[in-house]
């Protein structure tokens, strides 16, 4: 049924909150992915088709190119998601979709989507911003974290500490002066000749190095903020200094003690925070939070599933159910964002 029909159906008047269907889509970077989720934080399906071997031969993501693969691939993804739930647009009650930050033409390339879909069934949209998404993915099921609680969110393009007072309720304690965490895992690999994703290759190669081998830098800036510029200098430093035989040899120190850095400056800010706010629960989300190293040295804290750890549509799915929808039509003047 198209847009002229008039008010929900039955049996969408009849669903509670709780058993809600919300679609979710997410394009902010190089993932193209849908997810049904209800309303009590049970996923349905959850299809992710990422853009990563299409970057590699560049090194890092194209923005352009990824947008162009978005457009190929949202059509595909959102049929995927449904048939993987066993359900058809009739079912869904509403759609949410990330707004920003991120790269403003892939962005916009899932707001059109679900924009189209939401006004040809009249259904409400929630704009997500994709770091709440991130902070969200705690409260699906099975084990959903429940507030409050000191949040480390580490990911390609942000790194910063939040109080979580409650699910849509966060306060920034801390976030990065120059590159965040993933940017300085992406740009270490880089130097150090290893492919992309950067985090993934120096988290693997590491495993068989010495993170005692090399004395990196762990910088300290006031307050609860990072910063990895220096960091990344001193391995830039490190790896002119060996002569190529050498380095081939001791790459894998070089990537233990770099990763060894990095993970010390998260979690020494989240036991400052923890310190400094009285709050003992802990949660890390984000593409960083995959990092075998990082969930390590944080025993104790609430992880995100490996599979939310990297961009998803659950999580936006889920964003969705703490924030009031915009009714039909309001929503089709929505633009999005690069950056907060």
């Amino acid at each position: 049924m198209g847009p002229g029909r008039e008010g929900p159906t039955p049996s969408r008047r009849s669903r509670d909150r709780e058993s809600a269907v919300i679609l979710g889509i997410e394009t902010s970077c190089d993932e193209t992915a849908a997810a049904l989720c209800s309303g009590d934080g049970h996923i349905a399906s959850s299809v992710v088709s990422s853009q990563a071997d299409l970057h590699a031969r560049f090194g890092g993501v194209v923005p352009e190119v990824a947008s162009r693969r978005h457009l190929e691939l949202i059509a595909p993804v959102l049929r995927e998601a449904l048939a993987e739930a066993g359900a058809t647009l009739d079912d869904v009650d509403r759609i949410a979709v990330t707004q920003g930050p991120g790269l403003i033409g892939a962005l916009l390339v899932g707001l059109a989507a679900a924009k189209a879909v939401a006004w040809s069934r009249r259904l409400p949209l929630v704009p997500v911003d994709h770091l709440d998404g991130h902070v969200a993915s705690l409260y699906l099921q099975p084990e959903p974290v429940d507030p409050p609680f000191i949040c480390l969110l580490a990911s390609g393009g942000h790194t910063m500490l939040l109080r979580v007072r409650a699910h849509a309720e966060h306060e920034l304690l801390g976030t990065t002066l120059d590159d965040a965490a993933g940017e300085a895992f992406d740009k270490g690999a880089r130097l150090l000749g290893l492919g992309y994703p950067g985090g993934r290759e120096i988290d693997r190669l590491a495993r068989e190095g010495d993170p005692t081998a090399f004395a990196f830098p762990v910088a300290r800036v006031p307050g609860l903020d990072f910063s990895f510029s220096g960091l990344k200098t001193a391995l830039l430093y490190a790896v002119r200094r060996l002569a190529p035989s050498e380095l081939e040899r001791r790459r894998a120190d070089l990537a233990a003690s770099y990763q060894q850095a990095i993970v010390r400056a998260l979690a020494g800010r989240v036991g400052e925070a923890v310190e400094q706010t009285g709050l003992e629960q802990v949660a890390v989300v984000g593409g960083v939070a995959a990092n075998s190293k990082l969930r390590e040295s944080l025993p104790g804290a609430a992880l995100a599933p490996l599979a939310l750890c990297t961009d998803n549509a659950a999580m936006i799915a889920s964003a969705a159910r703490f924030v009031e929808p915009l009714p039909y039509p309001a929503y089709l003047g929505l633009d999005a964002y690069a950056s907060r």
